[in-house]
This record gives structure tokens, sequence and C-alpha cells, in this order.
């Protein structure tokens, strides 16, 4: 059930009337049952998967509080955690680590047809952040099994993330949650926003990236360089794109969500980029593996062996492919060196001075887009031999350089401009500032471009299948 489907628009006219009707302590039932209806449109055995989850995950919770000595502790989070990796591991990499050692080692071991199950990354986190806090003392399990098994399986977050944390979600269904006309048109807005991005720019940049990723060999340095820049862009629009839908659903029915990315493409450095892109996995990285391992409190060798560690641990997480494993090396490279260069300019204090210039920090915005970029030609490529072949091919002297995707590259750059400007002026801000002719016919015009220019077969979103 895909939100820019006219099944999830009577879906959730449904829900949000019945939200509405019934009392505020039936409403957490109404929510958990439309959210295991929402993720058993896919397939009802998800429902089922999730349910387990959720079942250990509570029990664990409530035994490791009233564990009376570390080492109950300790198991019962143990158990938590094995369950949820242990779930990820058979439905995602099982089939992925078998073929690595048949290949490499010559070990065989059984190929299982295993369906992924949609979302299951974002779940397991989410669910695995609620008995890691619950083992820091940093929150106390919850006392309604319907509470939690909510939290876990709420469906505007529950395939895609945001990956929204207990501590935030958990107050918010024991508070009071009026129907507020202003939150409600705030979450709309959002959802128009996102769905916006989705089909009229996402959906656009798609059919380039994926008719270059079909066949490489058939279009020129110049096509490859486009579709990179393409990619780029389509994968911030779409992901950022679903967020904003999530979130903005979620205020629609009372409940709040942090933000999940900030103009990450204006980022003046590759650590910045990882505070403002999809926020809610870079924290989780940050609070329950980076620090988890040490974080920065021993040597600059563990350090940089942490951050190289949290960034190719979180590239696999994103995929089943030696490709995401490399993506996330290279971006633990990325963090290593910048973490390097800073350590530099805190001593030579002419080099930090020279990084506050407005043509360095331009500088620093375009080299981290680039790096950004040509990273991801591993993480939309199907293996990496073909990776390598296009980013080859894209630096070989001798290529054409001639853009044949000229319209696609001059609407690349204007996304970018316009989200420099956004990061500069906050435009979508002011929207309610307009006069209201001015607002309706914005909104008119957003919704013929959306006629317009959506194409014909609407695709899922990328990260549905992560």
């Amino acid at each position: 059930m895909l939100f820019h489907s006219y099944t999830f628009l009577v879906f959730f006219v449904v829900v949000l009337t019945l939200h509405q009707v019934l009392r505020p302590g039936a409403r957490r039932y109404l929510l958990l049952v439309a959210s295991y209806v929402f993720y058993g449109s896919w397939n009802p055995y998800y429902a089922s998967l999730i349910f387990f989850s959720t079942l250990i995950d509570y029990h664990a919770g409530r035994r490791i509080f009233q564990a009376e000595t570390p080492g109950k502790r300790r198991l019962f989070l143990t158990l938590s955690v094995a369950v949820n990796l242990g779930l990820l591991g058979i439905f995602k990499y099982y089939n992925f680590f078998a073929g690595s050692l048949a290949e490499n080692l010559s070990w065989q071991l059984p190929i299982h047809e295993l369906l992924l199950p949609v979302g299951i990354s974002f779940y397991t986190f989410q669910s695995m952040s609620y008995t890691i806090d619950i083992y820091r003392r940093q929150l106390e399990p919850s006392r309604d099994f319907v509470d939690f098994a909510l939290y876990v399986s709420f469906f505007p977050q529950l395939v895609a993330g945001p990956i929204v944390r207990a501590v935030d979600f958990l107050p918010q269904l024991t508070a009071e949650r009026p129907f507020v006309f202003q939150q409600a048109r705030d979450g709309l807005k959002l959802f128009i926003i996102g769905l916006f991005k989705k089909l009229v720019i996402a959906d656009n940049l798609a059919l380039i990236v994926d008719r270059v990723h079909a066949d490489p060999n058939a279009y020129s340095a110049g096509d490859l360089w486009t579709s990179a820049y393409a990619f780029a862009f389509q994968i911030y629009y779409d992901f950022s794109g679903y967020s904003e839908m999530a979130i903005g659903l979620a205020l629609v029915l009372g409940f709040r969500f942090p933000e999940n990315f900030r103009r990450p493409y204006c980022a003046v450095n590759v650590s910045e980029f990882w505070r403002r892109w999809h926020i809610s996995l870079s924290s989780w990285l940050r609070d329950y593996l980076y620090i988890a391992m040490g974080g920065s409190r021993a040597s600059r060798i563990v350090t940089l062996r942490n951050l190289m560690l949290t960034m190719v641990l979180g590239g696999l997480w994103h995929g089943a492919n030696w490709t995401f494993i490399v993506w996330g090396f290279l971006h633990g490279s990325f963090l290593v060196v910048h973490r390097l260069f800073q350590s530099l300019c805190e001593r030579v204090p002419v080099l930090q001075e020279l990084g506050q210039t407005v043509f360095l920090r331009f500088f620093y915005i375009l080299l981290t887009f680039h790096c950004w970029t040509l990273s991801m030609v591993y993480f939309r490529a199907a293996d990496l031999d073909q990776a390598n072949e296009m980013l080859a091919r894209m630096f070989t002297p001798g290529e054409s350089f001639a853009l044949t995707g000229g319209g696609y590259l001059l609407l690349c750059a204007v996304l970018y401009v316009g989200q420099a400007a956004e990061e500069r002026w906050h435009l979508l801000s002011r929207f309610d500032d307009l006069p209201f002719v001015a607002r309706v016919l914005v909104l008119i015009a957003v919704f013929w471009l959306m006629v317009l220019m959506t194409p014909k077969d609407a695709s899922p979103f990328l990260y549905f299948q992560f």
C-alpha cells in the first residue's frame, strides 16, 4: 500500500475518521489494527514476523528492568539483540554470505529463496533501541503491550522511517492529543511537499537513472555523469519525500516525529552531511554503535577505527551486497580524512581561518557533494564490476563529455540552487505568510504539476528495499 496510491488515500481517510470518532482510549487499538492491516497488505506473513519481534522485545524490556543482577540484565539484552539481528541475518543477509562463502572459499551452504520483509531493517533497529535504552536506564519499559506494539508498528513510518525512539513516541500515547486544525494543516502541507518531491522530481529523475544503469556501456561518459548527479537528487527527493509524508501523516493523527533531513547538500563537510542526511539512522548508529564501541573516548587510532566500522556496518545495513559495504567503507574513509584534516586545522590556525572564507566554504560544499555523488555510483550499481566500470569510464580521458542528458543536468543544477535558497531563506516556511489568493494559486500549480509530470507507472520508494 503505497502512500501515493488511491488505496492508501481511502485507507487513511477511514482511519482518520474513525480516529476522531472513537474515544481517546480506543484510538490506540484502532491505530494498532490499522498498522497491521497496512503492513499485512504487502504480505500477511510480514505481520506475524513483526508481532514475533514485538513480543520478544516487550518481555525482554520488562525482564531487563526487573533483573536484580547485571548478568541477568545483560542476558535479556543479549536475547533481544540476538533475535533482532537474527531476523535480519536470516531474511536479509543469509543468502549473501552463503553465496560469498561459496564463491571465495568453496564452502557450499544451501541457498533459500526467502522473501525480504519490507522495512525489516527499520523496525528491528527501532525495537532494539527500546531494550538498549532500558538497559542503559534511560527508559522505563512500557506497561501496556498495546502501546509497545503500536510503537513498533505505527504505519506512517513503519517501512522506511524515520527511526523513532521509544522515549519520544510512548509518552505521546498517554498525552492528550486533541484534533488541532493548525497541526493537521501543517501535517497535510508536509505530506503534499513530500508527495511532490516523490512524483514530480524523484520519479522523473528515475527515468534517466534506470535507463543508464540498465545498460551503462551504451552511454557516454557525459551520460554517466548526468546519471550520477540525477541519482544523487533522485534518492534525496525520494527518501526525504517519504520522510516528510510520514511525518505529515503522523502530525495529522496528533504525533510529532523528529526531522529526518536538513538540506544535506548544503553541508560543508562529510561529518556535517551525516548530521543532515537520514538523521534518525545517523543518530542511531552514533548512539548505539559508535559510542558503544568507545566513540572518541580512546586513542585517535581507536576513534578512527570506530568511525570506519560504524560506516561499514551502516553500509551493510542498507543491503546484502558488496556494493553497500564498499559504499560504507568510502564514507568511513571520508570521515577519517575529515577528522584528520580537522585536527590539522586545530594545530594550524591559518587553515581554520581560511576555511571560513566564502570561496573555501563553497569549495568544501561542492567537494562534499561530489564525494557523496561518486560514492552513490556503488550504492545504485547492480554489482562491484558495474560500479567500477562506470567510475572508470567517467574519468577516462578521450571519452565524450558532450552531455546528451542536458535537460536533466540543468534540472539537477536548479534543484541544487533551490536547496541552497531554502537553506538561506527558508522559503517553504514562509508559505503561510502569503496572501490567501497566492496560497490557493500555489496549491493549484502544485497539483497541476503533479497531474502533468507524474510518470505513468508509479514506482515504490527506494528505501522500501532496505
